[in-house]
């Protein structure tokens, strides 16, 4: 392991320095890279040789030009393996969230746009064929999260890595806290062996986990280190509040309304409170933006873009913004929760004071997250200065009314918080309504009566639908009482029920016994269907069985037949009442029934007298 003690943003080693393909450098130059940053000048002379590396170091030190470079120098250089087909990609950059990727390929093209080397963004969200119409024609570089990237994989004519010399793992312990590493694992599988290609790994924290995935999947790494006084940048000015749960939004929009800052993040830890956190500024009179898992990608890029260019005052989001970006001249980050997990403070604070830049993270520990404190300050080694919650602080001061900001060609007009989320939540309901969501009903008929997902393809449990057959749905859960022995029956008074009790009896038999051809009862036990249907042994049909009535059980026989065979006697089924029909002799016992009737009567045979 290589260790760099520093805490300058540049060196004084310039890319020229470096053996780089002459376009690739005067695209640096033109781009205004021309000298390195820690990171850079330690990864580059062993990435330039075809080293495997595992970098670390502070967020907004330069970790992304820093793979860019050494990857796309080596395509410049290197002829393609030989095995390649020319719509095959030749590297692969893999981001744990969109966001991340667009940044990534967005300072892709800043240097190399002008170099010959074809660049496909993929990520989920967006136009499913349109990027797999991309894959077929072919790329160079393919810059993807895992999860979309894998559907194409999995589509053996969409796109293959078999010939992927170099593969970039971006924020990789961010793709463990996601659940991305089975993925990671499955697309390395389709790559290359590891000392046929080259895996390039870069994170500002890198855990035990991550480095296990690096030594069993790259080829003897380098792991390098850029270390610094303290784990979080010393240019950003961290302070604490202990505030109530109550007291956090009007803290929050006190403190805002003192500050003169052009571009404030400020993180929540879910989706819910992003909603109800930016309501709030809004109606403050904040020009105010959102980011989180709910809000459609296309909206997410838009106001992204909008508080880049300085449309929008503050950006409320979750830990989806939380890794890679990087936004110019943010003074000010704040984390309204405090996240759960510490490494999460350092990559959240890191949108702040970047490349030497100055800026300020504040801190609301409440009572729901307070707990995560301690270990927040023990991972970034230093106390954070406290500050107090005083009554002033709790009251907004007035603003000057800011002026509207103009609308942009191409893009959707300006909208509100409310609208955002009508809207988001307009397409929830669609998607469940179209049986896309968890609660919504089945592709195939209706949804079950009490919600939920609905059942298969057919009718739901309230056995009010049909079916894709069309046949007439049936409750599954109660159970059909065998034909051959009882049903089920109201009770009725004796004195004169006798009828009314046989004749509904027998209108129950006849739904459910089996059915009798050329006047002779069938023996067959009529088979069980799923949704309580039975077979019909005699005519072979689906019948529906009949729902129990657990008031009272009345024993039903085959009624007795002519002398002819010509069906079943009307006039003897209405001599006898059921409840006085000679039961039906039981079948002669096997030799395992023989046996087993031979072992309960020892275990129930009474005590001998003299004992």
């Amino acid at each position: 392991m290589i260790e760099s003690m520093t805490d300058k943003p540049l060196t004084d080693v310039a890319f020229s320095n470096f053996d780089l393909h002459p376009a690739l450098l005067e695209g640096l130059e033109k781009a205004g890279f021309t000298r390195c940053t820690p990171i850079q000048a330690l990864t580059l002379p062993l990435a330039l040789a075809g080293r495997d590396i595992a970098g670390q170091a502070q967020t907004g030190t330069g970790k992304t030009l820093a793979f860019l470079i050494a990857t796309i120098d080596r395509l410049l250089k290197r002829p393609a393996l030989a095995t390649r087909q020319d719509a095959d990609p030749r590297a692969l950059i893999l981001a744990p969230t969109r966001e991340l990727a667009i940044q990534i390929h967005k300072d892709a093209l800043a240097f190399g746009s002008a170099l010959g080397i074809k660049y496909a963004l993929v990520y989920g969200g967006v136009d499913y064929d349109k990027q797999r119409e991309i894959l077929q024609r072919g790329a160079d570089i393919i810059i993807a999260t895992p999860g979309r990237l894998i559907d194409y994989v999995k589509q053996h004519k969409v796109v293959s890595l078999h010939a992927c010399e170099v593969c970039v793992l971006d924020e990789a312990d961010r793709m463990f806290d996601l659940g991305f590493i089975k993925d990671i694992r499955f697309l390395l599988r389709k790559m290359p062996g590891c000392k046929e290609r080259q895996t390039l790994l870069f994170s500002a924290t890198l855990s035990h986990r991550v480095l296990e995935l690096a030594y069993e999947h790259m080829n003897d790494p380098e792991k390098l280190v850029v270390e610094t006084a303290t784990v979080t940048t010393t240019r950003v000015r961290q302070k604490v509040y202990f505030p109530s749960n109550e007291e956090k939004i009007p803290l929050l929009i006190g403190l805002l309304s003192r500050s003169e800052s052009a571009r404030t993040m400020i993180f929540v830890n879910t989706k819910a409170w992003v909603e109800k956190v930016a309501r709030g500024l809004e109606r403050a009179g904040f020009r105010v933006g959102v980011i989180s898992g709910d809000v459609p990608q296309k909206k997410r890029e838009s106001l992204l873009n909008r508080f880049k260019r300085g449309d929008l005052e503050l950006l409320v989001a979750t830990d989806v913004a939380a890794r890679g970006l990087h936004i110019e001249a943010v003074s000010h980050v704040y984390n309204f929760d405090l996240p759960f997990d510490a490494e999460d403070y350092v990559h959240r604070i890191g949108r702040t004071a970047r490349l030497g830049a100055e800026g300020d993270a504040i801190s609301f520990a409440c009572e729901r997250y307070a707990q995560s404190l301690p270990e927040i300050e023990a991972f970034i080694e230093q106390k954070i200065p406290v500050g107090q919650v005083d009554p002033e602080l709790l009251v907004a001061i007035p603003r000057a009314p800011r002026a509207g900001v103009p609308a942009v060609e191409g893009e959707e007009p300006p909208e509100s918080v409310s609208q955002i989320f009508r809207e988001v939540r307009e397409a929830q309901k669609a998607e469940a309504d179209r049986g896309g969501g968890r609660g919504g009903p089945s592709r195939g008929g209706p949804s079950r009566a009490g919600g939920g997902r609905g059942a298969g393809g057919g009718a739901g449990r309230s056995g009010g639908g049909h079916g894709r057959s069309g046949s007439p749905a049936t409750p599954h859960r109660e159970r059909a009482a065998p034909a051959s022995t009882t049903t089920h029956a109201p009770a009725v008074a004796e004195s004169n029920g006798a009828s009314a009790a046989h004749s509904s009896a027998g209108a129950k038999a006849g739904s459910a016994a089996p059915a009798i051809a050329d006047g002779v009862p069938s023996t067959r036990k009529p088979r069980r269907h799923r949704g309580g249907r039975v077979r019909s042994a005699g005519a072979g049909e689906l019948t529906a069985a009949p729902v129990a009535d657990i008031t009272q059980r009345v024993p039903v026989v085959p009624a007795p037949r002519e002398a002819h065979g010509g069906g079943v006697s009307a006039s003897a089924a209405a001599a006898k009442p059921a409840v006085a029909s000679k039961p039906v002799a039981p079948k002669k016992p096997s030799l395992l029934g023989k046996i087993k009737q031979g072992l309960k009567s020892l275990v129930k045979r009474p005590p001998r007298s003299g004992h």
